[in-house]
């Protein structure tokens, strides 16, 4: 059963090209991940906010993503490069 995400990523002002440039790389490697269906990223740029869009094949494969290094370093730059990540667990209805 497949696993949806949506991820929302508010950039501080002065951490906006560096923050993508961190986002794109976890597209990339996220992508090559044998569990990820979808890993897709948009940008607000109005309001620099940066959306991700995944599927997972299922938990375990969300569960492993969860743990690779470039998501863990992710975690620790947060901090710095955004105001607010909010990420929502969802159930495709249609």
């Amino acid at each position: 059963m497949s696993i949806y995400l949506t991820a929302i990523v508010k950039s501080k002002k002065e951490t906006v090209a560096a923050l993508r440039n961190v986002l794109l790389d976890m597209v990339v490697n996220s992508r090559k991940e044998e569990a990820c269906i979808q890993y897709d990223l948009h940008e607000a740029a109005e309001d620099n906010t940066f959306i991700f869009q995944e599927e997972w094949k299922d938990q375990a494969g969300l569960d492993l993503h969860n743990q690779q290094p470039y998501i863990l370093a992710f975690v620790v730059q947060a901090d710095t490069l955004a105001d607010d990540v909010v990420i929502y667990k969802t159930e495709k209805l249609a």
